[in-house]
């Protein structure tokens, strides 16, 4: 039995409330240096998300709530969650099997990565200034994962076709729940499809958008243990962290309508990526939280530098 987990009945006995027991989960999170990136940037919000979500409760709750005496089986759920959650680093969304992104519930679970893309805010402006929101008819997302990047440009983009392809068929059941979540069976098209493999040649977009493998072997060996546990096949991307996005650049113009752009994040990879394409003109997105590693090549650009792509 571990050290945390003979605390059990102690901290069963002597806390009560919602707030005693962020206080416990806090400062054992803290004890344990917890590493926190999946939806908060601290040990206080990981807690209080860990408790409201077991809870079933929103994260917009009174202050006075914080005060409200559990029941007995309300105790014994969130010690078990937080036991969990520092014992075996699991982060939260898997415990809660909830995420959020651009303001939208997501269900979460292992078999795709926890949703954090700042890729949010650009759709929530309908990714202008870089294309105009009521020009784009069709979309394709590589990679989608649970769906949240495909869900929230159907909402913020009603009269848009969607398609989002992933290579995992696990990743796709996860994707196919969420859809049906938020009744968009009507606007979404899920594919497996390894990158372009499944689609048509000839299937074109207005908007080709992806946030792909991208982390490189070094990062991957010294990643936080919470990392490992989400899909290392939506995580690895080789030596570089570029295997992926080498083929989004391969293929991309061909299955872009004139005019159309491509949009694809590459995070901690954008300096290998430049130094792969020297000449290719990408256009690296100023986000207002800060974020960086998303570019922006139009078709056009794709095809006037196609000698560098296929080199």
């Amino acid at each position: 039995m571990t050290q945390l987990s003979t605390l059990q009945a102690e901290a069963s006995e002597n806390l009560h409330t919602l707030g005693d027991f962020l206080r416990f989960a806090v400062s054992k999170g803290r004890a344990a240096n917890l590493y926190c990136g999946h939806g908060t940037t601290s040990i206080w919000d990981d807690m209080a998300a860990l408790i409201l979500g077991g809870l079933s409760l929103p994260m917009d709750i009174p202050e006075w709530i914080w005060n409200t005496r559990l029941l007995p089986h309300e105790k014994r759920t969130l010690l078990t969650q937080c036991i969990r959650r520092i014992e075996e680093r699991i982060p939260v969304p898997y415990l809660t099997h909830e995420a959020w992104f651009a303001g939208i519930p997501f269900y979460v679970d292992e078999r795709v990565l926890i949703p954090r893309s700042p890729f949010a805010e650009i759709i929530q402006a309908q990714f202008e200034p870089w294309i105009a929101g009521d020009s784009i008819g069709s979309v394709l997302e590589i990679g989608t994962g649970s769906g949240c990047m495909a869900i929230a440009t159907a909402l913020a983009i009603p009269h848009a076709k969607i398609y989002a392809v992933d290579i995992s068929e696990k990743a796709l059941q996860v994707a196919k729940i969420n859809v049906a979540k938020h009744d968009l069976t009507h606007q979404i098209h899920l594919l497996e499809s390894d990158v372009f493999s499944a689609l048509p040649p000839t299937q074109t977009f207005d908007l080709i958008i992806s946030n792909p493998p991208y982390v490189d072997a070094e990062d991957m060996a010294s990643l936080p243990d919470e990392y490992h546990h989400e899909p290392s096949l939506a995580l690895a991307a080789g030596t570089m962290g570029l295997d992926v996005v080498h083929r989004i650049l391969k293929d991309a113009a061909q299955h872009l309508n004139p005019q159309g752009v491509l949009m694809v994040e590459v995070g901690n990879s954008s300096g290998a990526l430049v130094e792969a394409y020297p000449g290719l003109p990408f256009i690296w997105i100023e986000l207002m939280q800060g974020d960086d590693g998303i570019f922006v090549l139009t078709r056009e650009a794709l095809l006037a530098h196609s000698a560098q792509i296929y080199s």
